[in-house]
């Protein structure tokens, strides 16, 4: 059962839901501003030094936390639907889990739909990993990256365009709540609409609508469930069970490990979407550890 702080956050974000139903439209910048996944939005922690920087041509941040290695780094892809999202959202999160790593962390502005639908993201995410490995100087042994919802796809799609073209990946994946399958097949898509207090089922397919401009969702590299997952390196995947992406979690884990990758699947019983952004949680404090700890043994 979730915990009682827990409980409080998924009522309110239920409230929430019910009361959108008649909001008044806003306009996508409007929606941008006010993008908040998880309810309460939480700053960066002052001790952690935020530099802009331009990774390959795609704008970005690095994130320091106090005693972090210099030569260890975490390529942090945001959530939102591949529409929203931001420094402004995600950066909390991304800024605890390189302390928890004792990694540095790149923070990473692609680009979002409906204006640059995909491949636009796609294309921004493995610029800025050629240039960590390049221009960035890191040894790819000591690169790791993590993604939450449509960052979580897109750090997938990162390691599968990877290693079709021959190029090194990241040495790890930590991933929360991933999107990984555009065509709305999952079980959970059905099963789970009356448990999950963030999304809809009709949210998600206009998501991916707008994200995909005509593409196909089954494009291995728009929807990487399908896409052949042998020679991916190790995956840490956390997911709840109020959350309408939980058959992607699922799935993903299923075929990762039909195809021999390494994988951990952490399924939280009555946990929302990308509940590790939830500061202030036991379950949030649980899986920054985790990840944490993951990334520490497999990245450097």
């Amino acid at each position: 059962m979730p915990s009682a702080a827990m409980q409080r956050l998924l009522s309110d974000l239920a409230e929430r839901q019910r009361a959108s139903v008649n909001a008044p439209a806003e306009t996508i910048t409007e929606q941008r501003a006010a993008f908040a996944p998880a309810g309460p939005i939480h700053p960066i922690p002052s001790d952690v030094t935020v530099t802009d920087t331009d990774a390959g041509g795609v704008p970005a941040h690095w994130l320091d936390a106090p005693g972090v290695d210099p030569h260890r780094c975490l390529l942090f892809l945001h959530g939102g639907g591949f529409q929203f999202g931001s420094l402004h959202s995600d950066g909390e999160l991304a800024a605890r889990l390189g302390r928890a790593a004792g990694m540095r962390v790149v923070f990473l502005d692609y680009r979002l739909a409906p204006e640059h639908p995909y491949p636009a993201a796609l294309d921004d995410v493995r610029a800025a990993w050629r240039w960590l490995h390049t221009v960035g100087g890191f040894d790819t042994r000591a690169l790791g990256v993590a993604g939450d919802s449509a960052g979580g796809g897109l750090a997938v799609s990162l390691l599968v365009a990877s290693r079709d073209e021959g190029e090194p990946h990241p040495a790890a994946a930590a991933l929360m709540s991933p999107t990984v399958d555009l065509t709305s097949s999952g079980a959970s898509m059905t099963d789970r609409v009356a448990d999950d207090p963030i999304s809809t089922p009709e949210l998600l397919r206009q998501l991916a609508s707008d994200y995909l401009h005509g593409a196909d969702p089954m494009s291995p590299l728009a929807s990487p469930l399908f896409a052949s997952l042998v020679g991916l390196p190790p995956l840490l995947i956390l997911v709840g069970t109020s959350d309408l992406l939980l058959s992607d979690s699922e799935r993903l884990a299923q075929a990762a490990r039909k195809a021999g990758v390494e994988v951990e699947l952490h399924v939280g019983e009555g946990l929302p979407h990308v509940y590790p952004l939830m500061l202030g949680t036991p379950e949030a404090e649980i899986a920054t550890e985790r990840i944490g700890e993951f990334l520490r043994a497999r990245v450097g």
